[in-house]
């Protein structure tokens, strides 16, 4: 295995949970297998034209990364930053800082398109354009809840009594099509008291239409996270509400257990694995309520590797390093 050297698109490293960000484990196993790293931020990518068709650069600086060892050790160490031709002087990069999928991350993945066939990004950008979060699953409606997306009231009423009709009851739970993290993620009761002032909110907050799904109880059970590595399985955990919430995310106080897969989770992963392979999404993290109901396909910075190797004695680092060694092989031998 040869060196790579490889840059990380990411937010600041400075506010990043060490002990869970998923994005700080896949540096110290880049750093484990001999690759060199480089982080800068997304606002810093500028393209030129050239003769030879355009040139892209960050302002970027070398990094180390390591784990604490007492109490306000730094865990990253830079070097100086300067201008990083994104061919000349790299080998991949990792597109990983956090949505919203906003038109920045958008303008940001167009220009990572303009690597293709030169430097390896990870995820593929035209694909984590093509493939939001809760956009992308509609292809899948066949695991989904019923769901609705829309932005007028009368769509929600009448999605609320189909629901109640076909058994679901009334309650409903809506959310930003492009939000993250469990971020503004909002229960109505079977009363709708809340629903009016609550879709004025979301039509002044976005321009996009919201998701709308009825409350499945079962998410007290949990809410599954199933990490895709280049189409297979790596693993999965299940994150459970905390006291006084329905929202299950890590971010918004949920907490983590060990799991297996159903069979139904298992059929999930079986349909979506090789169109994950072939989209060039090579990391991914699924989101399944109840064992049973497929709500999220996350492409843009799907998290919980370091919570699944924590219970299943994995190292899911290594297999997402392993699958990027192995496309940038074949990238440079095609």
């Amino acid at each position: 295995m040869s060196s790579l050297r490889v840059a990380v698109q990411m937010d600041p490293l400075a506010t990043i949970n060490v002990a869970g960000d998923s994005t700080f484990a896949l540096m110290l196993s880049a750093q484990a297998r001999g690759h060199a790293l480089w982080y800068y931020d997304v606002g810093s990518l500028a393209w030129q034209s050239s003769t030879d068709g355009g040139r892209l650069t960050a302002w970027a600086a070398p990094v180390t990364v390591q784990r604490p060892q007492a109490a306000g050790e730094s865990h990253f160490t830079l070097g100086e930053f300067a201008n990083l031709d994104l061919v000349t002087d790299l080998d991949v990069v990792l597109m990983r800082q956090d949505p919203p999928f906003d038109l920045g991350y958008i303008t940001g993945a167009h220009l990572l398109e303009k690597l293709k066939g030169k430097t390896l990004v990870v995820n593929d950008p035209e694909q984590v354009r093509n493939a939001p979060e809760k956009v992308f699953v509609l292809d899948y409606p066949q695991f989904m809840p019923p769901t609705l997306v829309a932005r007028r009231i009368e769509d929600v009423r009448a999605f609320q009594k189909r629901m109640v009709a076909e058994g679901f009851g009334g309650d409903l739970v809506i959310k930003p099509l492009h939000g993250n993290g469990g971020k503004a993620v909002f229960r109505v009761p079977a009363s709708g008291d809340n629903l009016g002032a609550l879709v004025e909110v979301f039509g002044q907050m976005w321009k996009e239409p919201y998701m709308v799904q009825p409350f499945l109880p079962d998410v007290a059970k949990g809410d599954k996270r199933i990490v895709l590595v280049d189409g297979e399985v790596a693993g999965a955990i299940n994150r459970r509400p905390g006291e006084g919430e329905f929202r299950s995310n890590l971010a918004v106080g949920g907490s983590a257990e060990a799991t297996g897969l159903t069979e139904r989770e298992a059929e999930i992963c079986r349909v979506l694995g090789p169109e994950l392979k072939a989209r060039g999404l090579v990391f991914v993290g699924i989101d399944v309520i109840g064992g049973h109901w497929l709500t999220e396909i996350n492409v843009t910075s799907p998290t919980g590797i370091v919570a699944i190797d924590r219970f299943n004695g994995t190292d899911t680092g290594a297999m997402i390093w392993a699958a990027i060694e192995a496309r940038h092989q074949a990238m440079v031998t095609a």
